[in-house]
């Protein structure tokens, strides 16, 4: 019995060796396979996040990178003329009929002599004639100046005028447009003291 014994010890360590080595197989298999996963889920992230930073938002999908990279609204509400809180209480904002255009081509539409005549204070664009989401401040905002009144605008000396470039039907206003209307007049309303009531939008706004 004794020798029966000798000759199983062997055997059994060798089937506990085995059953070992294979559960450690197992696990490196097991763990090779969810690395392997990571890394695949990994890569096409990053080829997703390359295309999105690459293509116009206008023409796909949001992107967040592009969008940082905008100039700081903080930056666009300043201005050379000194600002009084009281200065402003009313914002308007208003398409511009058009599928493009920047501060240039806005004045050559209007029959103006130069961007210096441009009746509003601040210029969102849509990526056709300047950056998608690019604010352009007029000379009227620098110089702290009204609008005047027209024919087909009857606004006050104290309403902030924002046109979007956009004609509402066949171009409507970009995500990037649209968010930085959103920044933008939550930076003038807390400059100067405006009412989000007191804040008006165009008809057919999102």
């Amino acid at each position: 019995m004794l020798i029966i014994l000798k000759l199983s010890r062997p055997l059994w360590a060798v089937i506990v060796k085995s059953v070992v080595r294979d559960e450690v197989m197992s696990n490196q298999a097991r763990v090779v396979k969810v690395l392997a996963a990571l890394l695949v889920s990994m890569t096409m992230g990053a080829i997703a996040l390359m295309a999105l930073g690459t293509n116009p938002p206008s023409a796909g999908p949001f992107s967040l990178a592009i969008y940082c990279s905008l100039d700081p609204v903080e930056r666009t509400v300043s201005s050379r003329a000194a600002q009084t809180s009281g200065r402003w209480n009313c914002i308007e904002i208003y398409y511009s009929g058009t599928k493009g255009g920047n501060l240039k081509q806005l004045a050559h539409l209007n029959g103006l002599p130069g961007t210096d005549d441009i009746n509003c204070h601040f210029v969102i664009c849509n990526g056709n004639g300047s950056g998608n989401g690019q604010i352009l401040t007029t000379e009227r905002w620098q110089k702290q100046w009204p609008v005047v009144q027209t024919r087909t605008w009857y606004g006050t000396a104290q309403t902030i005028r924002v046109c979007i470039i956009a004609d509402s039907k066949t171009t409507r206003p970009t995500d990037f447009q649209t968010k930085r209307v959103e920044a933008l007049t939550d930076a003038l309303c807390r400059k100067f003291d405006i009412r989000p009531e007191s804040v008006y939008y165009p008809g057919l706004w999102r």
